[in-house]
Formats: C-alpha cells, structure tokens, sequence
C-alpha cells in the first residue's frame, strides 16, 4: 500500500527509527528527521514527565524552517504506566503526526490522535496482535519480526508479512535485524511499506548511549545475542557481553516470564535498559559509528543500488 500522504512529506527513505528506551532523545530525533526518515522516541524517555512538553516544543522549533521528514512519539500502553493519560494529552496539545503504541490495546488511544488527525501505528509480534490492534482501529502495524533487537518476537518476516498480508493491506513497518540499505529494498519485496531501524542508530553520534555500548554493538555478531523475558517480564533481545558484566551467567537466566512489565531487578540492581543493553541480531553488520545524516546517506545509496541490481536481474 502507498506511504500516508501525512508521513511521505520530505520523506527521502522508508524508514521509521525505532523509539529505543533511554537512546531516543530529541538530539537523535532531529537528527533522522532532517536525514529524511521518521525519527521517534518514547515519551517515557523525557523525565520527569513535565520534560515531554519541552521535549516536543524542542523538537518542532528545530524542524520549522527546514525540510524535514514527520516524527513519532511511542507510547507504552501498558497497565503499569501511569503516565500515559498525561503523555498521551501532551502528544494531542502537539498534535503529533504519529502515535506509535506498543505493550497493551490501543483502543482508547487512537479516537484522540484521530481527533486532530493525527496517525496511530502499533507494534505487534504476531496476527493475533494484530487483528486486535486492527480492530481498535489503528492506521498502520509495525510487525516486530525475530532479531529485532529489545522487545523482538520469534516469527520470520517471511511468515509474519505473508500472514498479516492476507488480511490487510494497509500500512506496515517491519523490524527485525535491518541495518543496511538492501535490507531495506528486502523489506518492501517481502509486501512491507517500511523498515523499522532501532539498533543501527544506537551505533550513530547522536544516540544517547554510552561509548561502551556502543562499542559493544561493533564487537557484537548475531550469536551474541541473547532472547529473554528475565529483565521486564516481556521477552526482548540483549547484549550477552552487557549481562555478563551485570555478573550474570546469560546461559542460565530463568526462562519464564515476569509477572508483569519491570524494568528493574532489585536482587541484582542492574537496569534495563541502563546496565543490561538492548539490540537486535543485526549487529554484525554495524562497523562504525557515524553522524545520523552521514547513515542516512549511505543507508539511501544502498537502497538505491541493490534497487538498480534488481531491476537488471
């Protein structure tokens, strides 16, 4: 399906960056939107909660006189957040162009955002997420395929598109393991309309993580990835070298889920997502760690070159 005409404005590469916890902040946002692509943070990143109008004002003086793409707020609706009535009225005060929801039903959010015309995305991880989502009446699914890195989902992006096609053909983002521009092309040939980025931009210069996590993600492949629910109650995807310096033994963290969303674990006092470090199973494919602007670019020539080699073949 066509790109909405309200997220297509100034938009130089289908691309979403994914709202990271901690990582996401309006330096990184401004960044992505002037480079031409989505940027989005989680409102909980801006703390205390007063900060998110700032952060939002911020963020729209930046991108007044100049061409840039829209941005996103993600709101976790979750029963554990207890901001989300405040967030979610400061994100109508601005009128946000997109809504990103995830962790819970949107349903109560999305008669707000539409009210000023604003768009909803969910994130879902499989179709009964999905269907749900759709009936809530969300404008567009973002399908968190296996890989992705912090709360990821275990099906393949070949079996989670195909599925989901089958029933809508609205708008789709899909996450899981994408760090180069052919990966990107490979998004759209799989029936998705954008890629959805998280842990390539933690490895940029304006993503608020330390040097250590960021140089961990260039040490990193794909088998140094480690899938648990141990650290929130929900399974998501980590740095093996990050919980073996929280004195962890990744191999024998327990195996069931949190009773509920936790982003703390009092016994051991390591934070996720401060300590324990969030990434996706394309981190072998990261070597460096670039201005946003200058990713874009080489994210835009790849996408543009493996696009030409298709065509040929």
């Amino acid at each position: 399906m066509p790109i909405p005409a309200a997220l297509k404005r100034n938009l130089t590469l289908p691309v979403i960056g994914a709202p990271m916890f901690i990582v996401s902040t309006p330096e990184l946002v401004i960044a992505q939107c002037k480079a031409g692509i989505i940027g989005a943070f989680p409102a909980l990143n801006a703390r205390p909660a007063e900060k998110l109008d700032t952060w939002l004002t911020t963020i729209e003086a930046a991108l007044a006189d100049q061409p840039a793409a829209p941005y996103a707020v993600n709101l976790i609706v979750h029963p554990t957040n207890e901001r989300l009535a405040a967030d979610l009225a400061c994100c109508v005060a601005h009128r946000v162009p997109l809504v990103i929801t995830s962790l819970g039903a949107p349903s109560a959010i999305v008669p707000q955002v539409h009210a000023y015309g604003g768009l909803v995305f969910h994130d879902v991880t499989n179709v009964r997420h999905a269907i749900k989502a759709l009936e809530a009446g969300v404008d567009g699914l973002i399908l968190v395929a296996a890989g992705a890195g912090g709360h990821g989902g275990t099906l393949s992006p070949f079996a989670l598109v195909a599925e989901v096609r089958r029933f809508y053909d609205g708008p789709l983002a899909l996450a899981g393991a994408i760090t180069q521009g052919r990966q990107i092309l490979a998004a759209q040939v799989l029936g998705a309309d954008f890629a959805y980025l998280g842990t390539r931009f933690i490895a940029t210069q304006e993503a608020n993580a330390s040097d250590a996590y960021k140089q961990a993600i260039l040490a990193a492949h794909a088998e140094d990835i480690v899938y648990t629910p141990y650290f929130t109650g929900v399974p998501g995807n980590y740095l093996k070298s990050s919980i073996l310096a929280a004195g962890l033994d990744p191999a024998a963290l327990p195996s069931g889920h949190g009773p509920k969303l936790e982003f703390t674990r009092a016994s051991e006092g390591a934070k996720a997502w401060r300590d324990i470090w969030g990434a996706g199973q394309g981190v072998g494919g990261i070597e460096d760690v670039p201005h946003t602007a200058v990713l874009v670019e080489r994210l835009k020539r790849e996408f543009d070159a493996a696009r030409a080699a298709s065509c040929g073949l």
